[in-house]
């Protein structure tokens, strides 16, 4: 790692590492000896309990940002607005003060597990780019096959920063490469196929996942994907990565409230082997359940879960397809309720996709239907399984007031248009 000039190096208290607990190595216990009857997990309790765990049900509003990325799971970002609505929906907070808890780095965007974009509260930043280090370096190989050396790419980084510590303030890509000249590499078509036109993106991704340079939102907002990059200087963590793997599962499954080994390596992307230490040092337990599925918890997790009731009232949140609710586990299809399962949409049997076609309204951590949102008539159209009761029409008119005053659209990623889903948002409007 390059040591920055001490001009250029950006200290802000936000980045100063809290001591994170570090999982110790161990041995897994087989099967939880507190855990429930198996028959007692039946999906309906389990769908309260993810929802629980999610603090979906009131018990993190008010909450600070960070604190609910922390409690709840990291926010998938890709340029849409679901980091947002994560936190109106759990802690009633406003875009302003989310756009205020990024310009302060309470919060912030940056790559990490397989590589992907998530917002993070500030304890999390460096050991979270940690975990994201090996699919930055991943671009590199690529390079290599196409003669770039290591050296060049050194080279380079040290540049960006040099034009980074001039300039003084942020500097979108284009900027950087009229400033770098000949510095940047053309790939040429060769390039081009395999995704690597210059090696500017390269040497960016390095420097970011070193901590040295950090992205900044174009206008300050997390719902689109225009950045600037600007002088970081964020202090590393003392773990080595078998401690900051078993520190991911264990958020992971204290985020989920249990997960399988399948559902937990896609979300980590580790192999078989990481999950398998990782578990062992998390001290993890398998819960069989009334489906016979065995889910990996938490110890504590396990006796919670076991004096656990589901809420008897109805609790209704409108959330993002790509909520943690849904995306930590990507099971969409096992929140559905049994008599629902069959449902199609626009000819599709919603519990058979692995991703969800539109956004899910939620009861308790049941699907009872799916929504958009229409700027043109600046309103929310959905489409319920079972019809509206005034708990769902209250949820709605809510969240519609907030996405037409606070948002204005509400895309799902960085391209999504109004345009682009017409279509959905008309088959959900005639089937509503």
């Amino acid at each position: 790692m390059t040591t920055l000039p001490t001009s250029a190096a950006v200290l802000t208290p936000q980045a100063v590492i809290p001591q994170a607990v570090i999982p110790q190595a161990g041995t897994p216990q087989a099967l939880s000896q507190d855990a429930p009857d198996p028959q007692v997990l039946t999906p309906e309790l389990l769908r309260a309990w993810a929802w629980h765990k999610q603090g979906l049900d009131g018990s993190l509003q008010g909450a600070d940002a960070a604190d609910v990325f922390s409690r709840a799971g990291w926010a998938r970002s890709v340029g849409g607005a679901n980091p947002y609505l994560t936190l109106f929906a759990r802690a009633g907070t406003s875009r302003a003060q989310a756009d205020a808890d990024v310009l302060s780095l309470n919060i912030h965007e940056l790559p990490t597990a397989r590589g992907c974009t998530y917002v993070l509260g500030q304890g999390d930043f460096a050991w979270g780019l940690q975990i994201g280090r090996d699919a930055a370096v991943a671009p590199f190989r690529v390079l290599a096959r196409m003669g770039v050396e290591r050296g060049e790419i050194t080279l380079l980084e040290e540049e960006i920063l040099h034009a980074l510590a001039e300039a003084g303030n942020p500097l979108d890509p284009k900027q950087l490469k009229d400033l770098l000249g000949d510095s940047v590499r053309n790939l040429g078509e060769e390039g081009k196929k395999k995704g690597a036109a210059t090696t500017l993106p390269t040497a960016l991704g390095l420097l970011q996942a070193d901590g040295r340079i950090r992205r900044v939102p174009a206008n300050g907002r997390l719902d689109q994907q225009r950045y600037a990059y600007t002088l970081w200087g964020l202090p590393p963590t003392a773990m080595d990565d078998d401690a900051a793997r078993s520190l991911l599962l264990q958020r992971y499954l204290g985020w989920t409230g249990g997960a399988t080994v399948k559902q937990s390596q896609w979300f980590t992307g580790f192999t078989l082997a990481h999950t398998k230490a990782a578990l062992a040092a998390t001290g993890a337990v398998e819960v069989p359940t009334a489906n016979g599925e065995v889910l990996w918890m938490m110890p504590d997790d396990v006796g919670r879960l076991a004096s656990f009731e589901a809420p008897a009232e109805e609790q209704i949140q409108l959330l993002a397809g790509t909520d943690s609710l849904v995306l930590l586990r990507r099971n969409s299809g096992e929140l559905f309720a049994e008599e629902d399962k069959g449902k199609q949409v626009l000819g599709s049997t919603l519990a058979l996709q692995a991703d969800l076609p539109d956004h899910p309204i939620f009861d308790r951590g049941r699907i009872i239907g799916l929504w958009q949102y229409d700027p043109r008539k600046s309103r929310i159209v959905y489409w319920l399984f079972d019809g509206a009761t005034p708990a769902v029409s209250r949820r709605i008119a809510e969240v519609e007031a907030w996405i037409r005053d606070e948002l204005g659209d509400f895309r799902s990623f960085s391209l999504d248009s109004p345009a682009s889903r017409q279509d959905r948002i008309d088959a959900l409007d005639a089937a509503g």
